[in-house]
């Protein structure tokens, strides 16, 4: 690994190892010298299946919380609260590691209790973070999740050392896919994703982006970034509203503009009943639209965002996942399950559609895996304590159907 940037260290290096203290293969790294004899941290020769960046923190998930809990230091119960490894790069970094892909999450963390957390969660998990690094003044991110009965939930994060993590912390290791996360919660990153993508790319890897939300609203992506991205892993309302704010043919534009109106109108009506699967949309977790105003929408975002380079992989909730490559348009449907928690099932479904595309480098098989991997992770509280292993997840993927919706 590289040497840390300033203000920043690396955490400590060594054999990565499991809970029960063995040595996870293929995570090994070691020390040399430079030239001028100072130490520079380096990565073994074996090479990552996956290489992770982006967000990594602490959620707080509280249950049962009042739709606006009251002031005045009023003391309000609630049904339940977990801390749990959150951040969208961490949760499917623990899962790919969980599904038996040797992986390495690069991440910046504070140097307090919170960072600490974080990182010995995801050590146990056998997620090499010998490429994490720690700022000196600036805090762990945090989020709190306030969970809704009815499934939906607002989410409270206070960014802290996120905003200061650059492409310049990413070292450069061998890979063979790498893999990028809440894109719009770190600005300097963001910055200088698309020439990150085009350098591990020239190297051999594959490249994947999963946004998340944009608390700005404006969902605009870096000129290139799309060329560079080989799959983006957006849900319904995220697909929508970054292939509105492309740059495109103005009256393309517009129309696409009056769909994604329609669209979001759709989202903002409740379903009568909670989607068995999570849309892992968070303003609009337990929204249903209309199918005659999302189709549309979601039908020209498609088309949008693979005209400029990505396969677009869409999340859809209880309706599986879309996915548009060429002139294939496949539809992928799994049973349904009784989620207990959809805290980061989008990024289960993340973690198990890049373990099947690493396997084999199909897209149905990719998209059973995901849409398995999603709804396993609803199983318990949090993002990661119900993520499956390789055979759980084989087994519910058996039973997603596939469809080509295009030729149907």
């Amino acid at each position: 690994m590289t040497d840390a940037a300033p203000g920043t260290s690396r955490t400590p290096t060594g054999t990565a190892r499991t809970a029960d203290g063995s040595a996870v293969p293929g995570r090994a790294v070691g020390t040399t010298r430079t030239t001028s004899g100072t130490r520079r941290t380096t990565a073994a020769t074996t090479q990552f299946d996956l290489l992770v960046i982006g967000d990594a923190n602490p959620d707080v998930l509280v249950s049962g919380a009042p739709e606006t809990p009251p002031a005045g230091q009023v003391e309000t119960l609630v049904d339940g609260g977990t801390l749990a490894l959150g951040g969208s790069a961490a949760i499917v970094a623990h899962g790919a590691a969980r599904l038996g892909l040797s992986t390495a999450l690069v991440a910046m963390v504070g140097r307090d209790a919170a960072g600490d957390f974080v990182l010995d969660t995801l050590s146990a998990a056998g997620v090499d973070i010998s490429g994490c690094v720690r700022h000196e003044s600036l805090p762990t991110a945090l989020t709190v999740c306030l969970n809704r009965p009815e499934g939906d939930r607002a989410i409270l994060t206070a960014p802290g050392c996120l905003p200061a993590f650059g492409p310049e912390h990413v070292p450069a290791v061998a890979v063979r896919h790498l893999h990028a996360a809440s894109y719009f919660l770190q600005p300097r990153l963001a910055a200088g994703l698309a020439g990150l993508f085009a350098r591990f790319r020239q190297a051999g890897a594959s490249t994947s982006l999963d946004t998340n939300d944009d608390p700005a609203g404006g969902w605009r992506l870096a000129p290139g970034l799309l060329a560079a991205c080989d799959l983006l892993l957006p849900n319904e309302a995220e697909a929508v509203a970054l292939a509105t704010a492309l740059p495109g043919d103005p009256a393309e534009t517009a129309a696409l503009s009056a769909r994604s109106e329609a669209f979001t109108a759709g989202l903002s009506r409740r379903a009568e009943t909670v989607s068995p699967l999570p849309i892992e949309a968070e303003a609009f977790a337990a929204a249903r639209p209309r199918p005659e105003e999302s189709a549309a929408a979601l039908a020209a975002a498609l088309a949008t965002l693979a005209a400029n380079g990505p396969i677009p992989v869409v999340k859809r909730g209880g309706r599986g996942a879309l996915a548009r490559s060429g002139d294939v348009l496949l539809n992928a449907r799994g049973p349904a399950v009784t989620p207990i928690d959809t805290v980061g099932a989008g990024d289960g479904f993340d973690a198990g559609f890049l373990a099947g595309w690493l396997a084999s480098g199909d897209l149905s098989q990719s998209l059973a895996w995901g849409c398995a991997c999603g709804a396993l992770s609803t199983r318990a509280t949090g993002g990661t304590a119900g993520q499956p292993t390789a055979a759980e997840a084989t087994a519910l993927a058996a039973q997603v159907q596939i469809t080509d919706v295009a030729s149907a």
